[in-house]
């Protein structure tokens, strides 16, 4: 036993002095067997033998007392807690993000035994809060009625309420001098296999010496090899030497490799109404495969997209076969076989939309699902059923077709819909295929048929369409529902044929979205929209209205009736437009964690014959509220035109749930 090593435990002469003066070298170790033996020699330390100790992840010196403090109903136990901190800022936040009896402030405790063992148990969390703010010389007092808690018996008798007072005076911040990572996973020419270097997460000489950046540093040691197919890559020791005469730290990092290997078989258990032959095959891992860890993130990826798990997890053997392949186990828990859900939408122009949906999962026992939706919108006072809008749906789709990342989509609907320039009666059926190249890449393809029959100023007019299309999306947002950074990329074409006029027409569109946070947690954000189409084929008379463009309401710009902004063409038909060009502005920002505010500006434009431009937009503005929910913000916004036509509301009002776009 070497004298530093006596000294590592040895972090305190008084209550919580995690380096007294006389402490020049302390030398911190991760062997649990040095460390306990070390405490046996060294004599009393900082913490009571009744609370656990975590220094770097491992913890010391564990029991159930606090654990059964806490478990046992006893008499309410009110304080008051004050906390004092030797320096502001981030370690002060540091001290008190740590603290339960901060956090639980709130609530009594049960009983003094409950509150002592809080108060005990905040000794440990606040030392560890301080190395991980790179202080290593620090005293911690935890003073309950005056007393330190270390001293208190569990049957105390305290005031009612009682005051605890949290003393830390952090000491010198240290920074790491000589840091080392042993048997270092060698440089590599694959970007897909690139891990960030400790010293870009500040595990370098001179930088602050905190124990959250030696424990990222121990992480993408284990990464690096893990990416070049070494599973059972591990740390095999670490040293951490604190010299407190030059507030430093030294710190030596050894990984230990272990063996290169491929993925072996996959055994799948759990499963009741799957086939565990079509799961293994959907995870997309082939038996021989070298090892790497983004092939089993996107395996695990393609287990969710099915939607028929409550959970899929993969266990790894404990070790690698003589083979050279490391076998799993893939353990699952079915999702129940249905699912409904039901929805509403309110507009003060366009009225109440309510709509359901019911889902079958995994029906032939390969995760097909069927989805049907129902919807009824335009529902306004007083009732007239005869401007409701209808539509009524079915979804069909088989994942694993061809590949496990390729999904068969077969799709039917009837709709009725009163818009302001027609009334369209219609049903329409696609299939097609949907693929996903990334997580942030999809594109679909197919054949549809639509038959309709359009009520407008052109008179009662037939039509049938068949046709193919194509799309693709790149969505690099950080979220879907509520989005503070990234874009969104979207495009989309369908060519088809007019049976009963004999045309040939096509119709393009794309849009794209940014959004830029800032300000701390990024509670404001910038978010940006535009979006474009266009339609060659022939006269407007001869093409489905529902294939031209329009403009306007809570999707397009606010303060407009829905599909409203059109093309007046002569003796004042309204139609739609070859052309579209419309975007939206709109400044967001979170008043408290659910509270929030937005002002934005939408703008619109329809043409017949040409592409829009800027100064022919119809423009709309507004404020909006948002209350943010964890299934996503709920939305109210009050919209006004800004160049009115005679024909347009003075004011529109939106209801709904996530962000407008």
């Amino acid at each position: 036993m070497s004298e530093g090593l006596a000294r590592a435990t040895n972090l305190g002469g008084g209550a919580g002095e995690l380096g007294a003066g006389s402490l020049q070298n302390a030398r911190i170790v991760t062997s649990l067997s040095a460390l306990c033996l070390a405490a046996a020699l060294a004599g009393p330390v900082f913490v009571p033998a009744a609370a656990a100790f975590e220094i770097f992840g491992i913890k010391l010196f564990e029991d159930q007392t606090e654990a059964d403090a806490e478990a046992v109903i006893a008499d309410p136990q009110p304080y008051t807690v004050e906390v004092t901190v030797a320096g502001e800022g981030e370690v002060e936040s540091a001290v008190r993000n740590a603290s339960a009896l901060v956090a639980d402030a709130d609530e009594p405790a049960s009983g003094a035994a409950g509150l002592l063992a809080k108060a005990r148990g905040d000794y440990r969390r606040i030392i560890a809060a301080l190395y991980n703010e790179g202080y290593y010389g620090g005293t911690v007092h935890v003073l309950v009625a005056g007393r330190e808690a270390s001293d208190l018996a569990p049957d105390v008798s305290l005031p009612d309420p009682v005051g605890v007072v949290i003393t830390v005076d952090p000491g010198p911040l240290f920074n790491f001098n000589r840091v080392a990572v042993v048997n270092e996973a060698p440089l590599t020419s694959d970007p897909a296999d690139l891990v960030e270097l400790p010293e870009e997460r500040g595990f370098g000489s001179g930088e602050v010496a905190k124990s959250s950046v030696i424990l990222a540093a121990e992480k993408l040691a284990i990464e690096a090899w893990q990416e070049q197919g070494y599973p059972k890559a591990q740390i095999r020791s670490r040293e951490v030497v604190a010299d407190h005469a030059t507030r430093t730290v030294d710190v030596a990092i050894t990984v230990d490799p272990g063996q290169h290997a491929g993925f072996g078989d996959i055994t799948v258990s759990g499963t009741e109404r799957m086939d565990p032959e079509f799961v293994r095959r959907q995870t997309g891992i082939e038996v021989g495969e070298e090892y790497d860890p983004d092939t089993l993130d996107r395996a695990q990826k393609r287990l969710d997209r099915l939607e028929v798990f409550r959970s899929a997890r993969f266990e790894a053997a404990e070790a690698v076969g003589a083979d050279g392949l490391l076998p799993y186990q893939l353990l699952v828990q079915e999702l129940p076989g249905r699912r409904f859900g039901v929805g509403a939408s309110y507009s003060s122009i366009d009225g109440l939309g309510v709509e359901g949906y019911h889902l079958w999962r995994n029906l032939f026992g390969q995760a097909e699902r069927l989805r049907l939706d129902a919807r009824v919108a335009s529902i306004a006072y007083p009732v007239e059923t005869e401007e409701f809008d209808y539509f009524f749906g079915g979804t069909f789709t088989k994942p694993g077709i061809w590949t496990p990342d390729t999904d068969l989509v077969a799709v039917i609907s009837a709709e009725r819909t009163v818009n302001p320039a027609y009334i369209e009666t219609s049903a329409t059926g696609r299939v097609g295929l949907t693929h996903i190249f990334s997580d942030q890449l999809t594109v679909e393809g197919g054949t549809f048929y639509e038959r309709g029959r359009y009520e407008d100023d052109f008179g009662t007019r037939d039509f049938s369409l068949l046709g193919v299309y194509a799309g693709a999306v790149y969505d690099a947002r950080d979220d879907k529902v509520d989005p503070t950074g990234g874009f969104y990329l979207a495009g989309n074409v369908e060519p088809f044929y007019e049976l009963s006029y004999g045309n040939a027409a096509a119709q393009l569109t794309v849009e794209g979205r940014a959004y830029w946070g800032f300000g701390e947690d990024e509670r404001f954000v910038l978010a940006g929209r535009l979006k474009g189409g266009l339609l060659a084929g022939p006269d407007l008379a001869e093409i489905p209205p529902d294939r031209l463009f329009f403009a306007g309401g809570g999707g397009s710009v606010r303060g407009y009736g829905f599909k409203s902004i059109g093309v007046e063409g002569p003796d004042g038909i309204v139609t739609g437009g070859r052309y579209l060009l419309e975007g939206s502005i709109e400044a967001r920002a979170k008043i408290t964690d659910t509270i929030g505010a937005v002002a934005f500006l939408d703008g619109g434009y329809v043409a017949a014959d040409e592409f829009p431009g800027i100064d022919d937009l119809q423009l709309g503005a507004g404020l909006g509220l948002r209350y943010y929910t964890g299934l996503g913000p709920l939305r109210l916004d009050v919209a006004v035109p800004l160049n009115k036509r005679d024909e347009d509301p003075d004011y529109a009002i939106y209801v709904g749930i996530g962000q407008s776009f």
